[in-house]
């Protein structure tokens, strides 16, 4: 069946049963491979994409029930304003490791943002919860988005990695 869905602000046309997850969808109907494919059960939040600005889970979200919502993806959230901080606090406090299920921690966390601007510590865990980081970046991740949210100053002065390691090195030299 045809769903004509709006995706990152652009209308898409797509052949594929109701069924089919949205997860899916942008992936291999579109050829938005951003959104992860984790644990197919919802847990994981790997697959995190918005409906009208709410975080969802694309592996459980059928296409039929997308109807008329607008879905954003991790492709284009940093064209949002609180999209393009998240992104930004997320490279300043270095918080990719592997980087697997870093769009769907953005994505929650953009959702978290857009609905409560200057969340305390335990929004932000309740926020995040069901968003699972298998190397363990949750101080970082935590750390960004409260700076995100200006609640801590932004680190866009702190050296880069690169220079703390050719720093170091000049200094081990000397």
């Amino acid at each position: 069946m045809a769903y004509t869905i709006k995706v990152n602000g652009k209308a898409q046309t797509v052949d594929v049963e109701a069924d089919t997850p949205l997860l899916w969808v942008l992936r291999d109907t579109i050829g938005l491979v951003g959104t992860k494919f984790g644990c197919g059960a919802g847990l994981c939040g790997a697959c995190t994409v918005h409906l009208d600005g709410k975080a969802v889970r694309g592996c459980q979200t059928t296409i039929a029930s997308v109807g008329t919502k607008a879905i954003t993806t991790i492709e284009g959230v940093g064209l949002t304003p609180i999209g393009a901080k998240v992104q930004k606090a997320w490279i300043d406090h270095d918080v990719i490791q592997c980087g697997y299920c870093q769009a769907g921690q953005i994505m929650s966390a953009t959702a978290l943002l857009s609905h409560t601007p200057q969340p305390t510590d335990q929004q932000i865990d309740q926020g995040m919860n069901g968003n699972i980081c298998r190397c363990a970046t949750y101080t970082r991740i935590k750390a960004a988005i409260r700076q995100a949210a200006g609640l801590t100053p932004a680190l866009a002065e702190a050296p880069g990695p690169q220079q703390v390691l050719a720093d170091a090195s000049v200094a081990h030299r000397a």
